[in-house]
């Protein structure tokens, strides 16, 4: 079957006085039925190109589903007398919600079985579970088509009944106040921002807005205090942030203002006792600890706790009544110190790997001297701890079971360094199989993302063991954009300094290439959203570094979309990428945009995922893109397109389902390795 030929529509799209001809601008167009058209042809290339590896789909699709335990169940978490766990019945793709009152010997209570609602839905999707205080009621909202749109619900848990309140068109954020019969939300709008936040009283005809978040390039939510004291109403943009509080005992009160927003600063807030506490990046570059007396909460009041430091990031805290979790990052890697606030004397929670990664899980209860973690690596699976702050001993939970014969020791993880064209060291996390032949070239993944601030730690992933197995080595770039190295590390890799971004993520396959970790025709590069961002830059200058490419819901279309301000996220995106409608920024991000720089030129085999719903990466960026490298490729290297007609930017939902793609990426990696088993 030949690949699919989109018209070419010339559309003139002008700037600064500088024109770009987009000849498939037309696809962004959902209700012209020759889009469907053409998505649906597109996705029937890519079932005729990848049809002879349907048997090696379906053994990795069953390796993938075979090593998940069927009936499986969350570490159980106590909260106001009930302990909380979701649930997995063999063959069902969602979970059940479940409780027991005081007791794990108590009798199981399911609050919410998703399987049973989910019923009927190609595409389901539960968030922000919230039970009342006095544990009556429980609040959850539900995504029934991928775009981020959620529809709030009401369930009496003592009947076990719906309750006739609906809240259409949030973000699937809600606190409860402490009445237990009012819930603050928060809105989106036609761009899906959220930029409202309202009080809705339980069997009220009418909600009321409390507070609108006019700035277009600000978002808006709402969350309690771990003290419960508290409701916080939080705006926020890339680079700075503003907070309102009310007390949670008197809903129908006017919220104050704490500070108000200042461009560049960012801050946030907890409660303990007579204080707020702020993690802020006020004159500290990697963010400092600071307090205030809760009754004068702007800047001149607040004092030092924890001061800035040059090579450690402050990423947040975790407040109990009688300890402060601090968690930090340095040299890439993520820490976790306890201290005692009687004395304010700390102690590192101490990890024996290399690389790993490890996060704060939910700790509700104040007055808890337990601390709940989560640890793994690219060698250990995901653990869960609770750790004595008292006693500074760790107990391990539950380690996730991977059936099918897994041995952790069987493989092997070690990080290394690239040099960038500036001099940087990038790190590279890297993982293999133990028994590869390590002086010649390997089969390689690189991963990379590189955007946000956000960091790509080195996680376990246990579909990944399928190429792992079959002798392909898996690294993750850890490249800047991100901020694994500190604020700086963010921040070289943002707006004028994007490239870095890009020129890392090349250093770094020069460097496993020149190391002898692999070679040009056996290297494979991977990333999605922004990270597909980063895969559609280096396909464009770097082609010849690389095998074949994975490109994920990709950012690709990136100067059409950040001058287009009725698109999702636009806005609030400027701090990152740039606003465009300055000449400096447009012309910079047209520098590298990658539909905007497709030319006549070999590129690797590519293949490139979408969803027709997607809310972040809008469909027609990867649909554009790979119209645009069909007409201007010069080889014959495989490339498809394809497009989840019924979800968003995270992909199918349910449990398993989200493998068969997995599989099909897999497969197209090793089938162009040649590797048919």
């Amino acid at each position: 079957m030949k690949p699919p030929k989109a018209n070419r529509i010339k559309k003139e799209l002008k700037s600064h006085n500088h024109v770009r001809i987009d000849n498939y601008f037309w696809l962004s167009d959902k209700t012209d039925p020759g889009v469907i058209e053409y998505l649906n042809a597109e996705n029937k290339y890519t079932a005729s190109a990848m049809k002879h590896t349907e048997n090696l789909r379906g053994a990795l699709y069953d390796e993938m589903v075979g090593r998940i335990k069927q009936e499986d169940s969350s570490v159980p978490y106590l909260e106001n007398g009930y302990y909380y766990y979701h649930r997995f019945e063999k063959g069902n793709e969602y979970p059940l919600y479940c409780r027991k009152k005081e007791s794990l010997e108590a009798s199981e209570e399911i609050i919410l079985n998703v399987n049973e609602i989910a019923e009927g839905f190609e595409f389901f999707n539960v968030i922000g579970l919230n039970v009342s205080p006095d544990n009556k009621i429980l609040a959850y909202c539900v995504d029934t088509n991928g775009r981020r749109q959620y529809e709030i619900y009401f369930k009496d848990l003592a009947d076990n009944i719906l309750l006739p309140d609906k809240i259409p068109g949030t973000s699937g954020n809600l606190v409860w106040a402490n009445d237990c019969r009012t819930i603050f939300y928060s809105q989106k709008d036609r761009t899906l921002r959220p930029y409202k936040i309202f009080k809705h009283t339980l069997g009220a005809a009418n909600d009321e807005e409390v507070y609108h978040e006019d700035d277009e390039t600000f978002g808006t939510y709402v969350f309690k205090t771990k003290s419960s004291r508290f409701i916080i109403i939080g705006s926020y943009n890339t680079l700075s942030n503003e907070y309102r509080f009310l007390d949670a005992g008197r809903p129908s009160g006017e919220f104050i203002i704490f500070h108000e927003r200042e461009k560049d600063l960012e801050y946030y807030i907890d409660h303990f006792e007579d204080h707020f506490y702020i993690t802020t990046n006020f004159k500290a570059k990697n963010f400092r600890l600071m307090r205030t007396p809760v009754e004068r909460t702007t800047k001149d009041n607040w004092e030092e706790v924890i001061p800035h430091r040059e090579n450690i990031l402050l990423e947040g805290i975790e407040i109990f009544k009688d300890y402060l979790v601090i968690q930090e990052r340095e040299d890439g890697l993520k820490k976790l110190k306890i201290v005692n606030w009687n004395d304010f004397a700390g102690e590192y929670i101490k990890f024996s790997e290399d690389t790993y990664t490890i996060y704060v899980s939910k700790n509700p209860e104040f007055n808890s001297r337990e601390l709940r973690f989560v640890y793994n690596s690219l060698t250990t699976p995901v653990s869960t701890y609770d750790y004595d702050m008292a006693g500074r001993k760790e107990k391990l939970l539950k380690r996730e079971e991977v059936l099918g014969g897994f041995n952790q020791n069987e493989y092997h993880s070690e990080r290394v360094y690239a040099v960038a064209p500036d001099g940087t060291r990038i790190p590279i996390s890297i993982v293999y199989k133990k028994g590869i032949e390590k002086n010649k070239p390997n089969p390689f993944l690189l991963n990379g993302y590189g955007a946000y601030g956000i960091s790509n730690d080195p996680g376990f992933n246990s579909a990944r063991l399928s190429l792992l197995d079959r002798g392909v080595v898996f690294a993750i770039a850890h490249i800047r954009g991100g901020q694994e190295m500190g604020r700086r590390w963010y921040e070289d890799g943002k707006l004028l300094r994007k490239r870095n971004t890009f020129t890392d993520f090349i250093a770094c396959a020069e460097f496993l290439i020149e190391n002898n970790y692999t070679a040009k025709e056996k290297l494979f590069a991977i990333g999605g959203s922004a990270g597909g961002l980063l895969m559609g830059a280096v396909s464009n200058m770097r082609p010849d570094l690389f095998k074949g490419i994975i490109a994920a819901v990709p950012f690709v279309d990136v100067l059409t979309t950040m001058l287009d301000e009725n698109i999702p996220l636009t806005t609030g995106e400027y701090d990152e990428w740039g606003n465009p409608n300055e000449k400096i920024y447009y012309d910079y991000i047209l520098s590298y945009s990658p539909y905007d720089n497709v030319s006549k030129q070999d590129y690797p085999a590519m293949f490139v995922s979408t969803a027709l719903n997607d809310s972040q990466v809008q469909y027609w960026e990867p649909a554009k893109w790979v119209a645009k490298l069909r007409e201007m490729k010069t080889n014959n290297n495989l490339l498809i397109l394809n497009t989840n007609m019924s979800a968003g930017h995270g992909g199918a939902s349910g449990r398993f389902e989200q493998f068969k793609l997995i599989a099909l990426e897999y497969s197209f990696i090793l089938d162009q390795l040649g590797i048919n088993k």
